[in-house]
This record gives structure tokens, sequence and C-alpha cells, in this order.
């Protein structure tokens, strides 16, 4: 009988290898991904800050209430902060199922 656990769970640890490598690969893809458009909507969050803050006192108040939001919800605060919980919770999946399978 321990032979026949053994080889079952060598079996279970060779089919969940290729799902552990690619649940790794795409958190380190999606990590990549989620810094460069950091980079880049911090930018354009900036943007959208300065042009909101002039529409406030400038031009119409409704627009540059939208145009706070729309740089808040772009800033790394918002949308990429929502993107690297996500990938947090890939993360903590992938790991779950490495100390289920190879403890």
């Amino acid at each position: 009988m321990r032979v026949i656990g053994f080889i079952l769970k060598l079996l279970l640890k060779i089919v969940v290898a290729p799902v552990i490598l690619a649940l790794t690969l795409f958190v380190w893809l999606c990590a990549g991904l989620v810094y460069l458009s950091g980079l880049v909507l911090g930018l354009v969050s900036t943007f959208f800050a300065l042009c909101g803050v002039f529409m406030l006192i400038v031009g119409p108040h409704q627009n540059g209430i939208i145009a706070l939001i729309l740089a808040f919800l772009i800033s790394p605060c918002g949308l990429p902060m929502a993107a690297i919980w996500l990938l947090g919770k890939v993360q903590d999946l992938k790991f779950v199922i490495q100390d289920l399978v190879y403890e």
C-alpha cells in the first residue's frame, strides 16, 4: 500500500508541476506589465491632475472633479494597486497548491 501511495503522490507532483510553473510565469509577466504600465500611467495621471486643478480654477468645476477622479484611478494608488492585489491572490493560490502537494 505504501508503494501505491508513493506512486500516486509522485504522479500528482508531476501533474501539478506545470500548473505551478504556469502560475509563476503568469505572475512574473503580469508584475512586469503592471510595473511598466505604472510608469506610463503615473505620467498620464499627473497630466490629468494638473488639468483637473486648472479646470477647477478656471473652467467648469464638474469637469475638473471628473479629471481629478480619473487621475486618482490611473495613478499608482488606483487601478495598478488593484492589479497588484489581484496578483498577490494568484500568487497565494500558487503557494497553497505548492504547500498541499509538495509538503
